[in-house]
């Protein structure tokens, strides 16, 4: 454990004085801090007993320093830079406004290296203020709206235009397909049968290598070792708390204001600091009733709402790009509103990221569904689930071919993510197409023995719609990582090619 520094155990006191904190709920926050090595603030704000605004006021006390209401009294723009957000954000240190020719910082964390940062930031002409780190998150979304919004739909289309779906269809590609299409109508015209049974062997062929592929996945996946799964699940239970990094959970959601208060219960319930837990829950702007219920709820400190901007594309990816700007830790994680993660579902991630390759940039955990035995449809969506990822995305894993990640329960190293400009808001399979684009760009994907379960649709017309989507989301995956077929040999190898045609092409056809 490591023990409270004089600042917080001042505060601490201060807190008890103002009557902000119980003296036992003072105590519990004390165990708490040392316990996962965090500051005093991260333990009291991941419980209910403070509004926040109430505790930073006496941050600002404890330090004799101002505090200021930034969302009544915005930052200065002029002193702001927008390539300077995701530092604003990180730190929770931000200029505020021009006082007496020096700077005035607002800052959610006072202290010695704030101090230092700062110095080297923005000059020895500087003086403090202390803000609500809700206050800096909002500020900063509401300088930069507009900018923001724009890098989370076009920053990778700008800066890795062969890797994103923007452009779908290249012109070598629609001179290839024509080839194709104008040779076949020719041999129809000169010699129907022969040409119709070069097409039927051809389709036969690839319909036969895509069945061997999937039955050699299914075979290789099934034979996971059970010992290296029980070894990780004990270095998961024996990792301690102060050994556990900051870990950034996203929840995208739209108009689902009901899913609020299980989502959240589902989150606490995570084998986990609460004070090393940095969740954003991602809305859209114009969401108001989830927005409002939010607001509601009266969710502990961990909890913060990122409001999207209207703009389209209005997907998922999107949002995530977007709310990415505002993570603040070391591994990222994305869930959907209905998920269910196993509790000790992020012990195990870090005890596998610590045991695998540097280059180990994602894990994929199982998904499977909650309510299996509701109706016939739910019973097969969980044996498809269970094929897929009990054996198939492992099969992948061992014969290093690209792994095309599923929708939810990805987790990231966040520098790899931003290096990779995170995911295409074009794709609607945008977590398959990120796991094809980290594999070719030297990072590995593994997988995780560990489940998440949500809710499986029980209409068919849902189901087509889900399928729909995947098949499309999978034909763009397909075109645009075939544009350079050369380098993609050279990326991912020969048996990853062969891998990605008949697994990602195999599929669509």
């Amino acid at each position: 454990m490591q023990p409270l520094s004089p600042s917080d155990r001042t505060l601490g006191d201060l807190l008890v004085d103002r009557r902000v904190l119980t003296l036992p709920q003072l105590d519990e926050a004390t165990a708490l801090a040392e316990k996962w090595h965090v500051r005093l603030g991260d333990a009291v704000l991941s419980r209910n007993w403070v509004e926040p605004a109430a505790y930073y006021q006496a941050v600002a006390h404890n330090y004799d320093l101002p505090f200021v209401d930034m969302v009544r009294y915005p930052p200065d723009v002029s002193l702001l830079d927008v390539a300077d957000s995701e530092i604003y954000t990180w730190t929770l240190t931000m200029p505020f406004r021009r006082h007496d020719g020096r700077i005035v910082i607002a800052t959610a964390e006072p202290g010695p290296e704030t101090v230092l940062f700062a110095r080297e930031r923005w000059g020895a002409q500087i003086e403090f203020a202390v803000a609500s780190k809700f206050d800096i998150t909002w500020a900063v979304q509401s300088a930069f709206s507009d900018q923001l919004s724009h890098r989370a739909v076009y920053q990778l289309a700008e800066r890795d235009p062969e890797m994103s779906a923007r452009r779908v269809v290249t012109s070598p590609q629609v001179m290839t397909f024509y080839a194709l299409i104008t040779a076949c109508l020719v041999g129809l015209a000169a010699a129907p049968i022969a040409t119709l049974i070069a097409i039927n062997v051809a389709m036969s062929l690839f319909y036969l290598g895509n069945f061997l592929l999937k039955g050699i996945l299914v075979s290789v996946g099934g034979g996971r070792s059970a010992d290296a799964d029980h070894a990780i699940a004990i270095a998961a239970r024996a990792l301690t708390d102060e050994e556990l990094p900051v870990y950034t959970v996203l929840v995208p959601m739209y108009r689902e204001p009901e899913m609020l208060p299980m989502l959240a219960q589902a989150l606490r319930a995570l084998d986990y600091p609460l004070g090393k837990l940095d969740i954003k829950l991602v809305l859209e702007a114009d969401d108001h009733e989830t927005i409002e219920v939010a607001r509601t709820l009266g969710l502990e400190g961990v909890f913060e709402v990122i409001r999207v901007p209207p703009s389209l594309p209005k997907t998922k990816p999107k949002a995530c790009n977007y709310a990415l700007g505002f993570a603040r830790g070391e591994l990222l994680v994305v869930y959907d509103a209905e998920d269910r993660p196993e509790p000790d579902q992020l012990r195990k991630v870090v005890a596998t990221f610590a045991r695998a390759s540097a280059n180990t940039a994602c894990l994929q955990c199982r998904l499977n569904y909650y309510n299996a035995n509701e109706n016939w449809l739910t019973r097969m969506f969980t044996l498809d689930y269970s094929l897929w990822f009990d054996q198939v995305l492992p099969g992948l894993e061992r014969l290093n071919i690209p792994i095309p990640l599923g929708g939810t329960s990805n987790h990231f190293k966040i520098k790899v993510l931003r290096e990779l400009h995170a995911w295409d808001p074009f794709n609607v399979a945008e977590d398959a197409d990120l796991g094809i684009r980290l594999t070719q760009k030297g990072y590995r994907v593994g997988i995780v023995d560990s489940t998440t379960f949500e809710e499986a649709s029980h209409e068919a017309s849902t189901w087509i719609r889900q399928r729909s989507r995947w098949i499309k989301g999978y034909m763009q995956t397909f075109l645009v990582h075939t544009r350079r077929p050369l380098h993609l040999i050279r990326t991912v190898g020969v048996l990853g090619f062969l891998g990605f045609i008949f697994f990602v092409g195999g599929t669509v056809l």
